[in-house]
């Protein structure tokens, strides 16, 4: 599927580029005050064997372009929590190589257009005479170094840019439309985004230029034996800098090099997210690992997920005959197959990120401070996996405590790398920084082997929060059991505690070196957390769960009057309860700081920044998806059977006062 897409992805690039370069050459050859002459020479430009030359080469452009983006593309996006963490993924290896080939083939498209403008931009070498002897030699032509230089610029910018805006990053849109609609709709704005590019790029590497241009001149001139036109104005001054129509061939060429990558990588987008629509069950069975509920629940390919919830929003809503098919009984046998796996899979998408949401709202209300495990997690946890998963044997249950909490790397395990990975770091505790505390790494489970809280045993006098003993008393006499006794845990010989001398020695100097960096502005500018990107990278892969909730509302309010077997009635208590319990979870995160802040406006520019604002979208289709079940139910939901809490909270939207 996705190798389809990048084969009409670059074919209709290479069909679309000698559009953009006709485009291209009426700009650069452009002559107000001689028309007929400026049409006559563009048309023979066209033709010329160095336009087509130039056509192959920018073929070659842009078939690389596109394998870029099928390795580099991502539906989650990376967000770093800090400036240290971005300047990590700026130089890393991988992202070190995607620089060095865009600035190749910036130097090689610039090339091309150097060729196309002719003039003194054509070549490299120019003949030119010596003033002492007179003898004719060839000089360097810096207009020439200038573009290719200026090439290599720009790709790196577009590179550095791919990581900091998350240009590689697939969002789906909210309302589905035609591949042409969208593209016609998205050109004035690749336009609008290569203009500006290319301006900022011209500004900023004529003022790097400046500074600096002499370094790559003389180096190039002494290893390619080229001499220097003294005769000439250099370009690395300010009089040879202020050239109109220097800056003007940089601007235009700018701009068809940006508008040639930025095409690319719309198209990439819009054929990438392209719905596709999965049948709902198979009379064959080979063709049953094609069918929805399987494709909902692969785990190896990312896209195929998103794919799949996708069409199970899309079919909830416009379609009434799949929607029969999701609720119809398996023959023989009767059972509802179908239904519960959909809703097994949405229910577990929705209560891993429940689990997110407590484990982060745990780690920033401890705030450094020792919080028993025992007690707060474990009856959290027991309280989310009784009221949210209880109930029939077709339904997953809520990972109990022994399960490491899930994070956005750990929902999709193939493509986002497991638990410590780049999204789990914005709200995960930070163990390895120097500047964590102790009881922060007491929190999160890594103790250090010296510390008194180092695995089960404790010290005596300290005693682990439980059940308060009139609570436990009060119990066990209504039971009729006698009253637990407090277990002591028997606390290990004091000589092994003791750390050794050497040991105190380094852990004195770590803490020295900690506090002598804490001071230093540039370390804290680095390695302080960015405001946003905690909450931002708790809900980056909030795109799934939004169409989780589509999918489970309108199926659910669908029932109503579709499902002649009642099949969703079953786990319609377990549907409210999970909904009900995420609602409060995401309500106690944008209580927290810069939770409910509004990132501002971006300039125009081809990243894609939806991603920021996600947890907005997440808690309206969240309120959306529970006014759409208690409106259609009304008070039908009186019987349904529930805690008193979530019926409490379930009123509240019946009386719209949510």
């Amino acid at each position: 599927m996705i190798f389809e897409c990048l084969v009409l992805l670059i074919a209709w690039s290479v069909l679309l580029l000698p559009v953009t370069a006709a485009v291209f050459v009426l700009l650069s050859r452009f002559s107000l005050f001689h028309p007929i002459q400026w049409i006559s020479e563009c048309t023979s430009l066209l033709t010329a064997s160095s336009t087509i030359f130039s056509l192959v080469v920018l073929c070659g452009v842009v078939l690389i372009t596109g394998l870029f983006n099928l390795e580099f593309y991502t539906l989650v996006p990376s967000i770093p929590c800090s400036r240290m963490a971005l300047l990590g993924t700026v130089l890393h290896p991988r992202q070190c190589v995607h620089s060095l080939v865009y600035c190749t083939m910036g130097m090689l498209v610039m090339w091309c257009a150097s060729v196309t403008i002719g003039g003194r931009y054509s070549t490299l070498g120019i003949p030119c005479r010596q003033s002492e002897s007179g003898e004719v030699v060839t000089c360097l032509n810096e207009y020439h170094l200038f573009l290719l230089l200026a090439g290599a610029f720009m790709g790196y910018s577009h590179s550095f840019l791919g990581v900091v805006q998350n240009m590689y990053y697939v969002s789906f849109q909210p309302i589905q439309q035609y591949k042409y609609p969208r593209f016609k709709g998205c050109l004035p704005m690749v336009v609008k985004c290569s203009v500006i590019q290319s301006l900022y790029s011209a500004r900023n590497f004529a003022a790097l230029y400046f500074f600096f241009g002499y370094a790559p001149k003389t180096w190039i001139s002494s290893t390619l034996h080229l001499q220097i036109d003294s005769s000439l104005q250099p370009l690395d001054s300010l009089t040879g800098l202020l050239d109109f129509s220097l800056l003007y061939h940089l601007t235009i060429s700018g701009t068809f090099l940006y508008f040639t990558w930025y095409l690319t990588v719309l198209l990439f987008r819009i054929y990438v997210t392209e719905a596709y629509s999965f049948p709902v069950q198979s009379t064959f069975t080979e063709d049953a690992e094609q069918c929805l509920p399987k494709v909902l629940a692969e785990t190896n390919t990312l896209v195929m997920k998103f794919f799949a919830l996708q069409d199970l929003a899309l079919l909830s809503q416009h379609s009434l005959s799949r929607r029969l098919e999701v609720f119809c009984l398996s023959q023989p046998g009767g059972h509802p197959h179908n239904w519960n796996a959909i809703s097994r899979e949405c229910l577990s998408l929705l209560s891993e990120l429940t689990q997110r949401l407590v484990a982060h709202q745990d780690a920033v209300a401890s705030n450094g401070r020792v919080k028993s495990q025992s007690a707060s997690s474990d009856t959290r946890s027991a309280s989310l996996s009784s009221s949210v998963m209880s109930g029939t044997e077709d339904i997953a249950e809520t990972p109990r405590l022994g399960v490491p909490l899930r994070t956005p790397g750990s929902v999709f395990k193939s493509s986002v790398g497991g638990v410590h990975s780049a999204l789990t770091a914005p709200f995960t505790p930070d163990v390895d920084s120097p500047f964590s505390s102790p009881a922060i790494r007491r929190l999160v489970g890594q103790q250090e082997p010296r510390s008194p809280w180092f695995g089960t045993v404790q010290s005596p006098h300290i005693m682990r929060r439980g059940p308060k003993l009139w609570s436990a008393s009060t119990e066990s006499q209504s039971n009729g059991s006698p009253p637990a006794s407090p277990v002591t845990v028997p606390s290990p010989p004091a000589a092994s505690e003791k750390p050794s001398f050497l040991a105190q020695w380094l852990q004195n100097r770590r803490e020295q070196v900690k506090s002598f960096l804490a001071k230093r502005v540039l370390i804290v500018y680095l390695f302080n957390k960015l405001p946003e990107a905690s909450s931002q990278a708790l809900f980056a892969d909030s795109q799934v769960h939004i169409w989780a909730l589509q999918g489970l509302s309108h199926l659910v309010a669908a029932s109503f009057s579709e499902d002649q077997f009642g099949v969703v009635q079953t786990t319609l208590p377990n549907i409210l309860s999970c909904l009900v319990v995420l609602l409060e979870a995401v309500d106690r995160h944008f209580k927290l700081p810069h939770a409910s802040s509004k990132p501002a406006r971006a300039v125009c520019r081809m990243g894609d920044s939806t991603y920021k604002t996600l947890r907005f979208a997440l808690r309206a289709a969240l309120k959306t998806a529970i006014y759409k079940i208690t409106t259609t139910f009304g008070e039908h939901l009186n019987a349904v059977n529930i805690s008193t809490e979530h019926r409490k909270r379930l009123q509240q939207f019946l009386e719209f006062k949510e």
